[in-house]
């Protein structure tokens, strides 16, 4: 059984504003997952007063204050969507096991068996054996 390499860009950006680093962790990105959750830190022990946090969280505070750290939470999200979506492609354009190749290296479109360059682009396909599209 062959295991699917291919990640939801959507499910990354939802865990990742659930929790900061989490999409990044469902990517198995871990040094970015930590880099993350490391600014956010950093960001709310440098830029929030502990007053203002504590106002937030009793539920008598504005959420004002914690701006600069939601943008954070935020940006992470929106990071881990793009990284998925960046591995998928890179997925996408990989050789198979057996040394095929269905999507073209160069421009990504799909490629037919019959022919051994890339009718989207005219790239030259010579090193490379195209699988046959599936009947």
């Amino acid at each position: 059984m062959e295991r699917n390499s291919r990640k939801r860009p959507w499910l990354a950006a939802a865990l990742g504003t659930l929790a900061t680093g989490a999409g990044h962790v469902y990517l198995r990105r871990w040094k970015r997952a930590f880099g993350w959750l490391a600014v956010a830190v950093a960001a709310a022990v440098l830029l929030v007063q502990p007053a203002e946090m504590q106002a937030f969280v009793d539920g008598t505070g504005p959420v004002e204050p914690l701006y600069p750290v939601l943008s954070i939470v935020l940006a992470s999200a929106f990071d881990a969507y793009l990284v998925a979506r960046a591995q998928n492609e890179a997925a996408r354009r990989a050789v198979e096991p057996d040394g095929t190749i269905t999507h073209c290296p160069q421009c990504g479109k799909e490629l037919d068996g019959d022919i051994d360059f890339c009718p989207w682009c005219t790239a030259e396909l010579d090193e490379f054996r195209v699988a046959d599209a599936p009947e």
